[in-house]
């Protein structure tokens, strides 16, 4: 994202490397949660839509993904 680059002014907070501070300004951005719904077994997505699943460290470290289930 050129909004968010390492070589911004802004961003000097550098402690776990140059793009830790981009990279926490990108996921206040694009959200780190969301809500989906499930019909009949399955997202219910539209025509278009999709999920994606983005690393904004250069060599981010493992991930866990939570999903909590809510409904009948």
């Amino acid at each position: 994202m050129r909004s968010v680059g390492r070589d911004g002014i802004y961003f000097r907070h550098t402690l776990e490397g140059p793009d830790d501070m981009p990279a926490h300004v990108a996921a206040s951005l694009l959200g780190t949660q969301l809500t989906l719904a499930v019909r009949g077994g399955r997202l219910a997505l539209g025509t278009w839509q999709g999920i994606w699943l983005g690393e904004h460290r250069d060599r981010g470290g493992s991930r866990r993904i939570i999903a909590t289930l809510n409904g009948q």
